[in-house]
């Protein structure tokens, strides 16, 4: 009996791995083989300070940029514009060189002492399909800050990370809550939704082209980062239902016990990393849309455009996923099945079509803080393997199945996290968390809102 619930095992999982290479991998596949719209986008800035003792770079205009290649063939030769920044296309993906010429500076600019006038471009530069090389004139200058400005600083970094634990607590709490399992691939979850975006965002699938048509949609088939955003957080939530479907859902019903599952997550978890290794590689990638801002002063806080509006939307989304738990049929039937299946069976709703859902929009809420950690920190083969103690730190704070209190908890943690780098070396500043996770089983092992019956 063992053994064919083994193969079985074996089997589903295979199922979910094929579907999900057959959806990357075959987008790796066909992007790489266009080489074509490549470019390389240079600005010159020059840095100055405000009246008001603030840091500043000003573009500058009417500066000559050349562009070689490997051979010392010309590609292209531009001038800024009055943004202080000039595109030249390349023809593909290779090794160039950037010169700047230093004669058409503006009388009384010189280049930064820490900036060369050739820079050259390697071919494995082009992570997106524009490269971006700056030049800075004058001389740097190091802002010195206030420790009410460093702190106010920290604080505003440890809310938007703990508005994206929050978003990926509460899916991974909706989980635990309403089957027991302890999901450790819910990072690959996580990481999935933040791949599948820059699939749709960087490096297209190519028979979508035909769509250009739409506003967003670009011939190469590739997608505007808000269409991307969406398709990513879709595939997301599809992706916790065929979990479910193919490997979690017949588990139940077979009577495999939750430690059994639980250890297969781990296998999946390691499996997931490395399928996203092979296929993405190593190294960090940006989206292609937003990822050159200039921040804005508010007060004693520098924060990009990007990241106020990742935040508002991610406070947007706790919103309704807590309003949407508290008033809707669905939300009570969740919270009625993670606090008493039977009982909640007994009374007529459909516990598995409920932990169906619970699947589904943890996946969905998974994708959407890959998405967003993406746009923050940019995306990686492990961007969710690195967030997931600090989920499981979220979820023991706030309240073991508690929806509520992973919310709570992963906005706790985030701030935390973010405001230890004061007093702890950087990296160690997810100690603390961590260390709190320790107290917090130690003294009210509960947690926040969670009640004590649900430990144990």
């Amino acid at each position: 009996m063992e053994v064919s619930i083994g193969k079985t095992m074996g089997r589903r999982c295979l199922v979910v791995l094929i579907a999900l290479g057959s959806v990357l991998g075959f987008s790796f596949g066909t992007a790489k083989a266009a080489e074509d719209g490549y470019s390389i986008r240079t600005q010159v800035r020059d840095q100055v300070r405000t009246t008001d003792g603030k840091a500043d770079n000003q573009p500058l205009p009417g500066v000559e940029i050349t562009v070689t290649d490997a051979s010392g063939e010309i590609v292209g030769v531009g001038i800024t514009d009055a943004d202080g920044v000039v595109i030249v296309s390349v023809p593909s993906r290779a090794d160039y060189t950037v010169s700047l010429n230093e004669e058409t500076l503006p009388a009384g600019k010189k280049l930064d002492a820490r900036t060369t006038a050739v820079q050259k471009i390697l071919t494995d530069s082009f992570i997106t399909k524009t490269k971006v090389v700056t030049y800075f004139t004058g001389e740097s200058q190091t802002v010195s800050q206030s420790g009410f400005e460093r702190v106010a600083q920290r604080v505003s970094d440890g809310i938007r990370l703990g508005l994206i634990l929050a978003m990926c607590s509460v899916g991974l709490s909706l989980i635990f809550g309403t089957t027991g399992l302890t999901n450790f691939a819910h990072g690959e979850m996580v990481t999935f939704g933040g791949i599948a975006t820059f699939v749709f965002n960087v490096t297209g699938l190519t028979f979508l082209g035909s769509l250009s048509f739409i506003p967003g949609i670009h011939p190469d088939g590739t997608f505007h980062i808000f269409w991307a955003a969406p398709l990513g957080i879709i595939l997301g939530g599809a992706f916790g239902w065929a979990l479910n479907k193919r490997i979690f859902g017949p588990l139940r019903r077979r009577g495999v016990g939750l430690l059994t599952q639980m250890v297969l997550t781990v296998g999946l978890s390691i499996a997931l990393r490395n399928f996203f290794l092979s296929r993405f590689e190593g190294r960090t990638r940006p989206f292609s849309d937003f990822s050159l801002q200039r921040s804005w002063d508010l007060g004693p806080v520098n924060i990009t455009p990007r990241d106020f509006v990742v935040s508002i939307l991610s406070l947007l989304i706790l919103v309704v996923t807590a309003l949407g738990l508290r008033f809707t049929r669905l939300g009570k039937a969740t919270r009625a099945v993670s606090d008493n299946p039977d009982l909640a069976s007994a009374t007529g709703i459909d516990s598995e079509k409920v932990i169906r859902l619970v699947w589904i929009i943890g996946g969905a809420l998974a994708a959407a803080g890959g998405v967003f950690r993406g746009l923050d920190e940019q995306v990686s083969f492990d961007m969710g393997g690195r967030l997931l103690f600090l989920l499981f730190a979220g979820i023991t704070l706030g309240g073991l199945g508690s929806a509520f209190g992973a919310l709570v908890g992963g906005f706790v943690v985030g701030v935390m996290v973010e405001v230890s780098s004061l007093v702890v070396p950087t990296e160690l500043k997810s100690a603390p968390a961590l260390l709190v996770l320790i107290l917090v089983l130690l003294l009210r092992p509960q947690g926040i809102l969670g009640r004590a019956q649900r430990v144990g």
